[in-house]
């Protein structure tokens, strides 16, 4: 654990149900007069996105509408979106809907500020100023975007994803409201909270971890073993929402201090190649780069174990450690979420490809276990090989 340590949180938190209606004062507050509310065309034809509107036009905040998200945002969408409204003189952005929505209004925000090209600002620090002022209000509990200082955009040239890290794109406010997130089907809430829990491992595991981000990995962890099965089962429990969306919220507090590893390492490349549903693709990757991680530090993984549940009586911490495998593994099986040979278009010619990703991405510096291309690699294929209901 990292002891010399610095934890700056840049954007203001709402939290409680309901909360929703009070975007068009704090849009005012920020001094919009005009918005920018980029959502998707899901979301568009949902009341969530009238809550957001109703509030705005009761303040006399103007906005425009842009609905164009897609899962894993593009930057030939964001670069048109850009195109089509940097002379409307948008003072305010508002991100609605899952971690998509969010990155992509991020990377909007960046362009507005600075023009260029997106892959000029890929990697650390590399803003000038800070980006458009940014709301944040997430309708899923999984990516933590709304208090994270990143932006992750697939390349389309590359087909690899990128983000953009910098301080100055964190959002000014971000508003919670459990509420918005009782219509989520049942397979999105599965992975979205799989995608959390993934987080809060990977932060808590992590070679730059600190003390605060080991709080909110540990208290995260504990909250998605608890309520995710819950939430998946019954999207009307109100309090499964409210408890999973706490916890996708302090899980990307966590990792935006302490920085994730092999597993999202393993899952953009995928997601870059292949379109996968990042949730889905961390959750299918989560429980054999947990197994591959445990010799590195088995105390941490054994307490993760504890958090999912297992018993460390009659134990050794290696063994409980090991027991962590198996508990991923279930409730992966339990919510649903598919084996990876069962994805859409996987071709095992394809792994050398993604490994090579895999190997270069900014994750595997932080990753518990020094990882390799010939370990990725290998990773890829158990993982092919795996099946979820196969426990180890």
């Amino acid at each position: 654990m990292i002891w010399d340590f610095n934890f700056n949180l840049p954007t203001s938190i709402e939290f409680g149900n309901g909360k929703v209606k009070n975007i068009g004062k704090r849009a005012k507050e920020l001094g919009g007069k005009k918005a920018l509310l980029i959502t998707d065309k899901g979301l568009a034809q949902t009341g969530i996105l009238q809550k957001v509107t109703d509030s705005l036009d009761q303040e006399g905040v103007n906005y425009i509408v842009f609905d164009e998200i897609t899962p894993n945002p593009k930057d030939v969408d964001c670069h048109r979106a850009y195109q089509q409204f940097k002379d409307e003189e948008i003072d305010l952005l508002i991100g609605l809907g899952g971690g998509s929505s969010m990155d992509t209004a991020k990377a909007i925000g960046t362009l507005l500020t600075h023009g260029g090209e997106l892959r000029d600002r890929y990697g650390f620090n590399l803003l000038e100023r800070e980006i458009t002022p940014l709301i944040c209000i997430p309708t899923t509990s999984g990516t933590g975007s709304e208090v994270t200082t990143g932006s992750v955009i697939t390349d389309t040239v590359t087909k690899q994803k990128e983000a953009i890290l910098d301080i100055r794109l964190a959002p000014k406010l971000a508003i919670l409201d459990p509420e918005l997130t009782l219509t989520l089907p049942k397979s999105i809430t599965a992975a979205t909270g799989m995608d959390a829990l993934t987080h809060a491992i990977e932060a808590y595991t992590s070679n730059i971890a600190e003390p605060i981000s080991d709080a909110l990995s540990l208290y995260s962890i504990e909250l998605i073993a608890k309520y995710l099965p819950l939430a998946v089962e019954n999207g009307n429990d109100l309090e499964g929402r409210k408890n999973m969306l706490v916890a996708s919220l302090i899980a990307g507090m966590a990792f935006n201090h302490a920085d994730l590893g092999a597993v999202h390492a393993m899952a953009e490349p995928l997601g870059g190649l292949y379109d996968t549903p990042h949730g889905v693709a961390n959750s299918i990757f989560l429980p054999h780069v947990f197994e591959f991680n445990i010799p590195s530090n088995p105390e941490k993984h054994a307490i993760v174990a504890e958090k999912l549940g297992a018993n460390k009586e009659g134990k050794t911490i290696e063994e409980t450690a090991y027991e962590g495998v198996v508990l991923l593994k279930e409730l992966a099986r339990k919510i649903g979420i598919p084996d990876f040979r069962d994805l859409n278009n996987i071709n095992p010619e394809d792994f050398p490809f993604l490994a090579d990703g895999a190997a270069v991405h900014l994750c595997t510096q932080t990753n518990s276990r020094k990882v390799t291309r010939e370990d990725y690699l290998a990773l890829f294929q158990k993982t092919y090989e795996a099946k979820n209901t196969t426990l180890i």
